[in-house]
């Protein structure tokens, strides 16, 4: 009996010891977990410890839990952790916008189309109908519609129905009426029928004709659906956006929802160019508040390519003599690029076709020699000349990218650019071994957010449904971990946030995933969730 007693008491002192022996404090320590940090060595870990919304050491489990004395502790179950998802390229405030108007996206035909438009007039009775997602390719004469059957079905209520890039929209003739007299701006297209009357289509900077004629939803409207739309991306474990392009009011909504704790995303801001904008810019400088960063402005330079927009060499395949359409000359680009300079921002410039990649290249050519490290990016970069791909090395031009673009385009894309010049489309692996990074988006609402299309997309040049069997240009995959690094540490490095998120490694932010399952390295779809997602050592989700 004294011998238990000896044991029980030298048992209690053991653990006494083991306490004291705890040298430093955390506020958290997750444990039993298979951690990928994506840090320069692809390090695994099973444990890290949190402090202060920070990372303060990761290692193995004996290691952190004896070093640790903590006021919380996550068993994680074995299960994966990532650090959050970046999405390099989405929407925000657009996808608010669809959510609070009508919802077009998948319509298989236009009468599909008008049926929605009219449930949704039943339920929002406004007087100005504005919907958003269709897609022509969806159809079974893969035509662009005109506006007939809009016209039958709403002869006197303004409609505008945007196309799921957003980059034209079709009107009924009563909207058409509200526009009186106008001159078509360069840069944009309005099509008319062999009659010469108007098809109800308007293309990329005739969409300008519109402004001031389609309804603002309101703060309280947007702020409701900006917050469905972060616990959208937290159920898939996206912790961080690249909000690609806000205006003056758009700017000071975010910044409205941040300052009332409401947005906990992490959210890097790209700038409409407007007057508004650059005042703000040269005002503040580099803004940081919290969890929002605005050092970015965003430049259209062409249109996007299924609405035979983008801006190529040669002309389209399907459609001899044209070359699609020019939304920022060189000179416009020069001067927004010195300005950009002058405050110490980056200029992203959406460019899809090889005539509007070639030309942002050429115009960054001079901000390299000015400043090095400018960060300056090319988004989407759909289509790229053989010759130039070198040019984002030469030119330090940072290729962001949306994978799932290649997988849904990959119906049609031949049919506009024509075969011979699939080559340099969508070429991700190309990309990557001329810059040595590459960051990797969605583009929602255009594309769905879920990550985990995107890595399908990405690794296996498929959709969702596995298609096609053999992949759409193979030759251009990406691996896991150069897909993973493009929406973690590349995306961070690709917003000047390299220090503080994308890794999960000492004194960064305790931003993390921690997948339902693990992550599917096979090209057969699986879907998958966020178990568990963390903002500076937060639980902002849970399946729990």
């Amino acid at each position: 009996m004294m011998k238990k007693h000896n044991i029980l008491i030298t048992f209690i002192i053991f653990l006494s010891l083991g306490s004291c022996m705890k040298s430093e404090e955390a506020d958290l320590v997750v444990f039993n977990a298979n951690i990928f940090t994506m840090d320069e060595s692809n390090t695994k870990a099973e444990a890290m410890a949190i402090r202060d919304g920070k990372i303060i050491e990761v290692g193995p489990d004996r290691q952190i839990l004896n070093k640790y004395a903590y006021d919380a502790s996550m068993d994680a179950m074995g299960k994966e952790i990532y650090p959050g998802f970046i999405d390099a390229h989405g929407h925000l405030m657009s996808y608010a916008e669809l959510l609070l108007s009508a919802d077009l996206v998948g319509c298989t035909s236009q009468k599909e189309m008008v049926r929605r438009v009219q449930d949704y007039e039943a339920k929002s009775n406004k007087p100005v109908l504005v919907g958003m997602g269709w897609d022509q390719s969806l159809w079974a004469n893969n035509e662009f519609p005109d506006n007939v059957l809009l016209n039958e079905a709403f002869p006197e209520t303004p409609v505008c129905l945007y196309r799921i890039d957003g980059h034209s929209a079709l009107l009924n003739n009563a909207f058409i009426k509200l526009l009186g007299e106008f001159d078509v701006p360069n840069g944009g297209a309005v099509l008319k029928n062999a009659s010469g009357e108007y098809t109800g289509l308007f293309v990329d900077a005739a969409l300008q004709l519109l402004e001031g004629l389609i309804p603002k939803f309101s703060n309280a409207e947007m702020k409701t659906k900006l917050l469905e739309v972060q616990e959208e991306l937290f159920t898939y474990g996206v912790t961080g956006v690249h909000e690609a392009g806000v205006d003056a009011n758009q700017r000071e909504l975010l910044i409205e929802m941040v300052d009332e704790n409401s947005l906990s995303l992490n959210i890097y801001t790209m700038l409409a160019p407007s007057d508004a904008n650059k005042e703000f810019a040269r005002k503040n400088g580099i803004y940081r508040n919290q969890n929002l960063l605005i050092r970015s402005f965003k430049a259209y330079v062409d249109g996007a390519l299924g609405s035979r927009g983008a801006l190529l060499k040669e002309p389209y395949h399907d459609h001899p003599n044209y070359k699609g359409l020019s939304l920022s000359s060189m000179e416009e680009l020069e001067t927004l690029r010195d300005f950009c300079l002058s405050v110490d921002y980056q200029l992203n410039c959406h460019g899809i076709g090889d005539a509007a990649v070639s030309r942002i290249l050429a115009m960054c050519k001079e901000a390299y020699k000015r400043k090095p490290d400018h960060r300056f990016r090319v988004e989407h970069a759909q289509l790229v000349d053989l010759a130039e791909f070198k040019l984002f090395t030469d030119y330090a031009v940072f290729p962001s990218v949306q994978p799932t673009h290649a997988t849904t385009d990959q119906r049609w894309a031949a049919s506009k650019i024509g075969p011979e010049r699939m080559e340099g489309a969508y070429a991700y692996k190309s990309l990557l071994n001329s810059f040595g990074m590459i960051a990797l988006g969605t583009d929602f609402p255009v594309e769905y957010t879920n990550p985990f299309y995107t890595i399908h997309s990405a690794v296996h040049r498929m959709t969702p449904k596995d298609y096609p069997a053999k992949g759409f240009l193979s030759n251009e995959a990406l691996s896991i971990e150069e897909t993973l690094r493009g929406m973690t540490i590349w995306a961070a490095f690709a917003s000047f946030q390299e220090n503080q998120l994308g890794s999960l490694e000492q004194g960064k932010d305790a931003t993390f995933v921690i997948l339902d399952r693990p992550l599917n390295k096979k090209p057969i779809f699986k879907p998958n969730y966020a178990w568990k997602t963390c903002i500076k050592g937060d639980i902002v989700h849970s399946l729990e």
